[in-house]
C-alpha cells in the first residue's frame, strides 16, 4: 500500500488510503531512533552522516563541559565514530547566546546536553537531534544546517520520500502552526500553490520571512493559510494541539540549511568586518534577508533584541545589502510537530503530561535510573533521569528529577525540577519547587551551592533601580518580603553584575556551602522560610547570584558527580 499511495501522489491525486498521522510520525520517529542506534559506537561510511558536528559554546568553561562530555560519549560509544566533532567558543564581545535563563539547570552545562527520559544509557538532546536528522546527510549538497539545542522537530512523509537539500541558497523547514505559536517564531510568506491538497512533503519558495510578527503583520503580508485545504487527516499540529482544520494558521520556522557558497559569503564578509560589537541573530538577522519580498525595514527594529548596541542597525543593514537576492526555500512538513523544550513549564510538561510526545518519542517516566516502578496512566507522571532514590522517598507526579541522589525521608512536591542534588536528610520539597546544585571552585577551593525557587518565577525580569526590586517575584512572593525572611539589607551589593538591571538571576541570595548536600539543605530552609514566612537568616553565609554561580562552576566536578552515579546504576543494573 506505501508503494501505491507513492504512486498515486506523484499523479497528483489522493485516494490511497493511509495511516493517521499520529501514527505514521510515530512510526517514522522510531525509525529515525532504531538507524541512529545502529550507527552508535561504529565508524559510519563517508557520506552516511555528517562529516562535522559543531556546537557553540558560550564560555571557556562550558567549552570545556562539551568537550569533556564529548569525550565521555565517544569513549562509552554513544556518539557514531570517524565523525569530527568540534567545540567553537564564542569570541570575546556581544553574544547572541544565553545561560539558559528559562531553564537554569541546563544553564551550567549547556542544553544540548539537556537530559532526555529516552534510552539505556539514557539520550541527550545531542543524540536525538543527530538521530531525527539521520536522514539528512544522504540528499544534502555540501553546507552548513544550522539548529538550535532546546527544540525537536519531527515529521513524516512518504516511506520512499526523502528530503532534499540540493537548492542553491538557504533552505528552511516549515511547520503548520496557529497564528498564536507564530507570534514567538519565523513566519514563512510563501508563494501561491496550485496543488488542491496539501501532501505530507511540499516544495516551496518563499517571498519573505516575518521575525516574531503580530497577527496583524501576518495578515498584511499575507502569510496566513486559510482553512478548508486541509482534510482532517491531512493535518499536523504541531506542538499546538489547539489548532482546529477550521482555524486560520501559519508556517513556522525550525532548522534552516544554507548551501556552501552562502556560508563562505558569510564568511568572508565575517573575517573583513572583524569583532563584532553587536549581537547577529542567524534566525532573524539571515533569513529576514533572503527572498524577493525582504525589504531593509526589519533591520531598524530591536523588539527582540537583548542588548541593543550602537552598532547594530549599521550591521544588520550591511548583512541585508549582502544577502538580498539570495534564495529561501522551504520544505513544508505538513504532518510534523514542532515542541520546544527551553523553558521550565514546557520541561514539566513534555516530560511528565504532554501523552503525545511521549507515544512518538517512547519517553520512558523512569530512565536509566534505580527507583521503585512509577504507575503509568493517562494523566502526567513523575519523571526519573539517571538518578538514585531510595525505595520510601516519594515523587509526586508531574516533576522532574536528574542526576540526583535521594534519601528515604526526601518528599518532592507536585511540579518541581530537582537537578544534580544529594538530600539524605528528611526534606520536604514545595510543590513548583526549582532546585538545582553546582560544584564551584572558588580559591582553589571546592565548594557547592544550589539554586532554589519557584518553577514559574521569571529570571529574565529586571529593574534598574533598588526601588523597584519590589516588582520582582520569588516562589511568587514579593522579593523585598522574601529579603525582610533572610534578614538581607537592599544595596547595591545585593546585585552582581550590571547595576541598572538588577533580577533575580543577578541577586546574590544563594549560600555557598563545603558539601553537597548541606547546599541543598540550606537553600531548601530559605526556601520553606519564604513558603512559611518564618525567618531565616543568610547573614552567616558567603552568598552568590546565578550568574555568579556560572562563573564560579566546577564542570569536572559536576560531571564526575554524574559519571558516578552512572557507573552505580550500571553496576547495580548489570551493564558493565
Amino acid at each position: 500500500m506505501r508503494a501505491v499511495q507513492r504512486g498515486l501522489r506523484e499523479g497528483g491525486a489522493m485516494a490511497a488510503a493511509r495511516d493517521p498521522p499520529e501514527v505514521s510520525l510515530r512510526e517514522a520517529t522510531q525509525r529515525k531512533l532504531r538507524r541512529f542506534s545502529e550507527l552508535r559506537g561504529k565508524l559510519v561510511a563517508p557520506g552516511e552522516f555528517w562529516d562535522i558536528v559543531a556546537i557553540t559554546a558560550a564560555d571557556e568553561k562550558q567549552e570545556l563541559a562539551y568537550n569533556h562530555q564529548l569525550s565521555e560519549k565517544l569513549k562509552r560509544k554513544e556518539l557514531p565514530l570517524g565523525v569530527q566533532y568540534h567545540v567553537f567558543v564564542d569570541p570575546a564581545g556581544a553574544k547572541i547566546g544565553g545561560y539558559s535563563q528559562r531553564l537554569p539547570n541546563a544553564s551550567a552545562l549547556g542544553k544540548i546536553f539537556t537530559a532526555l527520559p529516552l534510552g539505556n544509557p539514557i539520550y541527550q538532546m545531542l543524540e536525538l537531534k543527530l538521530a531525527m536528522y539521520i536522514d539528512f546527510p544522504l540528499h544534502m549538497n555540501p553546507g552548513i544546517l544550522v539548529t538550535c539545542a532546546d527544540d525537536i522537530e519531527l515529521y513524516s512523509i512518504g516511506e520512499f520520500e526523502f528530503i532534499r537539500f540540493d537548492k542553491p541558497g538557504f533552505t528552511a523547514l516549515a511547520h503548520p502552526s496557529t497564528l498564536t505559536i507564530g507570534t514567538t517564531h519565523g513566519v514563512f510568506v510563501l508563494d501561491p500553490f496550485d496543488d488542491l491538497k496539501h501532501r505530507d512533503l511540499e516544495y516551496r519558495s518563499c517571498h519573505r520571512f516575518l521575525h516574531k510578527p503580530s497577527i496583524e503583520k501576518m495578515y498584511q503580508f499575507n502569510a496566513v493559510c486559510r482553512p478548508g485545504i486541509f482534510c482532517q487527516q491531512d493535518f499536523a499540529g504541531g506542538d499546538i494541539a489547539d489548532l482546529k482544520v477550521d482555524s486560520d494558521y501559519v508556517y513556522t520556522d525550525s532548522l534552516f540549511y544554507m548551501d556552501h557558497k552562502s556560508a563562505k559569503m558569510l564568511l568572508a564578509f565575517y573575517e573583513k568586518i572583524g569583532t563584532l560589537g553587536c549581537e547577529i541573530d542567524a534566525y532573524g538577522d539571515f533569513l529576514q534577508a533572503l527572498g524577493p519580498g525582504a525589504t531593509v525595514e526589519y533591520t531598524r527594529n530591536t523588539s527582540n533584541v537583548v542588548k541593543e548596541g550602537s552598532e547594530l542597525v549599521e550591521m544588520r543593514q550591511r548583512i541585508f545589502h549582502l544577502l538580498k537576492g539570495t534564495s529561501l526555500n522551504v520544505v513544508v512538513l505538513n504532518n510534523s510537530k514542532f515542541y520546544h523544550i527551553g523553558t521550565t513549564e514546557e520541561y514539566l510538561f513534555y516530560f511528565t503530561s504532554d501523552n503525545s510526545l511521549k507515544s512518538e518519542l517512547g519517553l520512558q517516566s523512569i530512565t536509566f535510573s534505580i527507583f521503585p516502578d512509577i504507575p503509568e496512566c493517562s494523566c502526567k507522571t513523575s519523571c526519573i533521569i539517571q538518578s538514585i532514590l531510595d525505595s520510601r522517598c516519594s515523587v509526586a507526579p508531574g516533576s522532574v528529577v536528574e542526576y540526583s541522589r535521594l534519601g528515604p525521608d526526601v518528599s518532592v512536591g507536585e511540579n518541581c525540577i530537582i537537578s544534580g542534588s544529594y538530600i539524605l536528610t528528611k526534606a520536604a520539597l514545595p510543590a513548583h519547587s526549582f532546585v538545582c546544585s553546582l560544584s564551584l571552585k572558588m580559591n582553589r577551593c571546592l565548594k557547592y551551592s544550589t539554586m532554589a525557587f519557584g518553577v514559574q518565577d521569571n529570571l529574565k525580569k529586571s529593574v534598574k533601580t533598588l526601588s523597584d526590586i519590589k516588582l520582582l517575584q520569588f516562589f511568587g512572593v514579593c522579593f523585598l518580603s522574601c529579603l525582610d525572611v533572610w534578614n538581607l539589607k537592599v544595596t547595591e551589593e545585593l546585585f552582581s553584575g550590571n547595576k541598572t538591571c538588577l533580577s533575580l538571576w543577578t541577586a546574590r541570595i544563594f549560600p555557598v556551602c563545603s558539601s553537597l548536600s548541606d547546599s541543598v539543605t540550606t537553600s531548601l530552609k530559605m526556601l520553606n522560610a519564604v513558603k512559611n514566612k518564618s525567618a531565616f537568616s543568610l547573614n552567616s553565609y558567603k552568598l552568590l547570584s546565578i550568574e555568579e554561580m556560572l562563573i564560579y562552576k566546577d564542570v569536572e566536578d559536576m560531571i564526575t558527580y554524574r559519571e558516578q552515579i552512572f557507573l552505580e546504576i550500571s553496576l547495580k543494573s548489570n551493564l558493565i
